[in-house]
């Protein structure tokens, strides 16, 4: 009986993040449509937009990416425009959606 409780809670929560992350992803990928103009619609970067493959890193890294950029602790000066706006919850957002390409 003990087993089966703690199943039935695991396979929820399992569920319920499945979920919430299935939404980050779609919101990420909303998101990603201002960045395909410089890291390409599969993110692999353009060489003449000195823009770098961004598909496939980890998600912390793109997400702390981000945010130095916008803090000013990373100097890129073409990305800040594009980034200025948006929130930390954005950047997990958008960090799911590209770790994933």
């Amino acid at each position: 009986m003990r087993i089966d409780i703690a199943l039935w809670v695991s396979l929820s929560l399992v569920s319920a993040f499945s979920s919430v992350r299935a939404q980050d992803m779609a919101k990420g990928e909303k998101l990603y449509q201002t960045c395909i103009q410089c890291h390409g619609d599969k993110g692999m970067g353009l060489v003449e937009k000195n823009a770098p493959r961004i598909a496939g890193q980890f998600d912390w890294y793109i997400a702390s990416s981000l945010a130095a950029f916008k803090s000013g602790e990373r100097k890129n000066p073409d990305m800040l425009p594009y980034i200025k706006g948006l929130s930390q919850q954005d950047f997990a957002d958008l960090a799911a959606y590209i770790s994933k390409l």
